[in-house]
């Protein structure tokens, strides 16, 4: 029968007194390390303790308890060596965890720097739409830029079609345009007048007998001029066509009774309101500028065949003299002032030329006359009260009818004669291509702008190595005393469409001019090359 070594022995089984113990296993053969010491003096305390020796007295052994007891110092060294396997199992898995800890990185050589671990790369942010690649341009304008006759300059060149900027130097800042401003009142006026509208002068029956009123519409190029003669305004409405509808007229009405006092109707505008406090009056009297009344013959011309001829102190005055004489009133005692009564009877009228016709002889021989009364009249017709501080308001808010915007634009006149007038070179330039473009009757002013070496004020300009571009430029001169100005359009060599606005400001020369033509010139032989370098 096989004992259970776990089960108590019986008597017959356990050894006699007199025998030798049950051999022990030997503890001589390694020597124990202090740890191994110390785990079997803690078993040692464990079972020898008095808390121990109680709790087996308690109760009689059984099983395992019985056989520790019977057999107390083989559980000993059994303990002990429990325990120095566990101290060495606890330092095996304390080496295998401090180990793990390290596993992810690389073993480094001795002296050397850890390397740090590489970042997880972030996308870059990529643009919805990719911009397209921008034309190399390789010629260049600097050097006539750079001319000391162009004083303090300022330019802009665009291409046309495309509306890219090939040339910019200060065009942003608001500068003085001279008569280049007559573009813009052009463009002004045909957008809020019309191309076909017609300047109205009319004569209304006065509120006392025999009393006829001439009311002013804002028609300068009226002409006192008799039949078969003509002013410098081609075409032009004439006083004495006017007076004879007025005697007809006024037969019909009042037959028998003559006509006998003539008012004078300025009164579309302020009539003290003519003349800008910027303005040198030497402009009226060498022939430049008229005042500027709702009123007028002849632009106020002395001499209405001549285009700068001295101009009236009187232009009011003047109108209703030669207005009574062709009515065969020869007192000017019969003349006086004053506005028409409401309602009476219209006893005759003329008009002008239609506005299309007005901007064709405005821009070629840059007309002052033409330019404030077209302002003024589209002032009236816009809803504003025609003053010279309305256009201030009024051409910006005309020139965004064609998707301008008027940023730094200020307008004092209509003229440009104003050094308080201030629009920026590329302002100028953004209309010029609309013009090239010809939308939105915008073709009539292309139409009438002078032809460099051909016609109005560029006929005898663009000479010498500049005639190259003569007939591939149409542009706007500008000139006052502080001053030149060009702006328009250039058919360049390569084929393409430039618009361009130029100012050379300061004290100018007599090489300031043909300075603006040579960069002129410069910026046609590049075409859509033209660098801003």
């Amino acid at each position: 029968m096989v004992s259970d070594p776990l089960e108590p022995q019986s008597p017959e089984a356990q050894p006699s007194e007199g025998q030798p113990p049950l051999s022990q296993p030997s503890l001589s053969q390694s020597p124990l390390t202090r740890r191994q010491a110390r785990a079997a003096a803690d078993a040692t305390e464990l079972f020898d303790s008095p808390g121990a020796e109680r709790a087996d007295a308690a109760a009689p052994a059984t099983g395992i308890a019985a056989t520790r007891l019977a057999h107390p110092k083989v559980w000993l060294y059994s303990a002990i060596g429990v325990g120095f396997a566990l101290l060495v199992t606890g330092s095996v898995l304390a080496g295998a965890a401090v180990g793990s800890a390290k596993e992810a990185s690389a073993p480094v050589a001795s002296g050397s720097v850890k390397p740090s671990p590489s970042p997880t790369p972030t996308a870059r942010p990529v643009p919805a739409t990719l911009a397209d690649p921008t034309r190399l341009r390789t010629c260049s304008i600097a050097g006539p830029a750079a001319d000391p006759n162009l004083l303090s300059f300022e330019g802009s060149v665009i291409n046309a079609t495309t509306g890219e900027v090939l040339f910019d130097r200060s065009a942003t800042t608001p500068a003085r345009t001279a008569s280049v401003l007559k573009t813009l009142t052009a463009a002004a006026a045909l957008s809020v007048l019309s191309p076909g509208y017609q300047i109205p002068t009319r004569v209304y029956e006065g509120a006392t007998p025999g009393t006829v009123v001439l009311v002013g519409g804002g028609d300068p190029t009226l002409s006192a001029l008799g039949a078969g003669q003509e002013s410098v305004y081609r075409g032009a409405p004439k006083l004495t066509d006017l007076a004879a509808q007025v005697s007809a007229k006024w037969a019909e009405l009042h037959p028998g009774t003559p006509i006998t006092d003539v008012v004078l109707d300025s009164t579309l505008w302020d009539p003290a309101d003519n003349w800008d406090p910027s303005w040198e009056r030497s402009e009226q009297t060498q022939g430049y500028q008229p005042e500027v009344t709702a009123l007028m013959v002849d632009g106020g011309r002395a001499n209405p065949r001549s285009q700068d001829s001295p101009r009236s102190s009187n232009p009011i005055g003047d109108a209703g003299k030669a207005f009574a004489a062709d009515l065969g009133l020869s007192d000017p005692s019969h003349l006086s002032t004053g506005a028409a009564p409401a309602g009476t009877q219209l006893l005759g009228q003329v008009v002008s030329q239609p506005v299309r016709v007005l901007v064709g002889q405005m821009l070629p021989a840059s007309d002052n006359a033409l330019g404030e009364m077209l302002a003024r009249v589209t002032s009236k017709a816009a809803g504003s009260t025609g003053s010279s501080a309305s256009l201030a308001t009024v051409i910006p808010a005309a020139l965004k009818r064609y998707g301008l915007v008027p940023t730094g634009v200020t307008i004092r006149d209509g003229s440009g004669l104003s050094n308080n007038n201030a629009v920026p070179a590329t302002f100028v330039a953004q209309l010029m291509a609309k013009i090239a473009g010809g939308q939105q009757n915008l073709d009539i002013i292309s139409n009438a702008l002078p032809i460099a070496g051909k016609t109005g004020t560029l006929a005898g300009r663009f000479t010498g190595a500049n005639a190259v571009a003569r007939g591939a430029v149409i542009a706007k001169t500008g000139w006052i005393k502080t001053e030149y100005a060009l702006a328009g359009i250039i058919h360049a060599a390569d084929g393409s469409t430039l618009s361009f606005a130029f100012y050379a400001l300061g004290a100018i020369n007599s090489r300031t001019q043909p300075a603006l033509d040579t960069i002129t010139t410069a910026a046609f032989r590049c075409g859509d090359n033209l660098s801003n370098n």
